[in-house]
């Protein structure tokens, strides 16, 4: 049942003309992962691309910011991966899936689903480009070995990259004792909350890197705390705010070589519209960092 979409194949991203969502002339591919095979404690993460897409189409497209509207540069929304026999058999539907992007010199967008989704994005774009940085906000570490049988779960995300990336964790606020040694660069939510924005994101940018390293960052929207994003898997006190996220993605964009991100963990429930909207709001956002579209004509 893989690469399926339960949205249409003629839905476009935010609702925009079809001439903005062709593939052959998009900047950025949209791989939702309607995937929620590990999750432990809150459910709903597998109806978090939807939800998201739903709030995207409702969404203004004019960014005050930039003075631009990214859409124009091509965005275009794949078939949803949708293998869920396994988390193995899930990873490596995913991995296919970036690949072809990458392979096609878009930029993959993966809408999660579970942390898990990330695996596979990451080892494909780790293949494609060497070197590669990987910038992760979040609430939790992710970084076990193996959990409850699987080196796939959700709790297991970024432990490939800890072996085989340079990894910069941001914002978390919860981990087991035993994911310690697999820790590289960790800036913990009571970091960010202490010092300054400046200094500790000064710290991040040096932790990722030269200036043009490729980089690919993983949000996990628990990194926001609950007051700002409630409707996600497991909420931790003490998160982050809009600005210090999209603040911190800006400066990375500007700095690196983007050449893939990841948004997961939206746990869609029917009612709550507030955390699907933030959700769709920061794809947005972080699409226009990263394709940097001119701004339009004030006249």
């Amino acid at each position: 049942m893989s690469n399926e979409t339960p949205f249409g194949p003629d839905r476009v991203f935010a609702g925009v003309e079809p001439e903005f969502g062709a593939r052959s002339t998009a900047r950025a591919v949209l791989i939702p992962v309607p995937y929620d095979g590990t999750s432990t404690w809150g459910k709903g993460a597998d109806a978090g691309p939807a939800a998201l897409l739903d709030a995207a189409d409702n969404m203004e497209l004019y960014d005050i910011e930039t003075g631009t509207e990214v859409y124009r540069e091509g965005i275009h929304l794949a078939a949803a991966v949708t293998e869920n026999a396994s988390p193995e058999s899930m990873t490596d539907a995913v991995r296919t899936a970036v690949a072809d992007v990458l392979s096609e010199q878009k930029i993959p967008v993966v809408l999660g689903g579970e942390h898990s989704v990330s695996i596979g994005a990451l080892q494909a774009t780790a293949a494609a480009h060497p070197g590669l940085t990987v910038l992760h906000m979040d609430a939790h570490a992710d970084l076990r070995p193996s959990y409850l049988g699987s080196e796939c779960n959700h709790a297991c995300a970024l432990h490939w990259a800890s072996r085989n990336c340079n990894l910069v964790q941001v914002g978390i606020r919860s981990m087991d004792a035993s994911e310690r040694p697999f820790e590289q660069t960790v800036f913990y939510g009571q970091d960010c909350y202490e010092r300054a924005d400046s200094a500790w994101m000064s710290d991040v940018l040096a932790a990722l890197g030269a200036p043009g390293t490729p980089l690919y960052i993983t949000i996990d929207l628990d990194a926001f705390d609950p007051a700002f994003l409630p409707d996600t898997g497991t909420p931790e006190p003490g998160g982050l705010n809009w600005y210090q996220v999209t603040r911190l993605c800006k400066l990375a964009m500007e700095r690196f070589q983007i050449v893939g991100f990841d948004v997961v963990e939206l746990a869609a429930h029917a009612g709550s519209k507030p955390s699907d909207f933030l959700a769709a709001k920061l794809v947005y956002k972080l699409l226009t960092y990263a394709l940097n579209p001119e701004p339009l004509p004030k006249a």
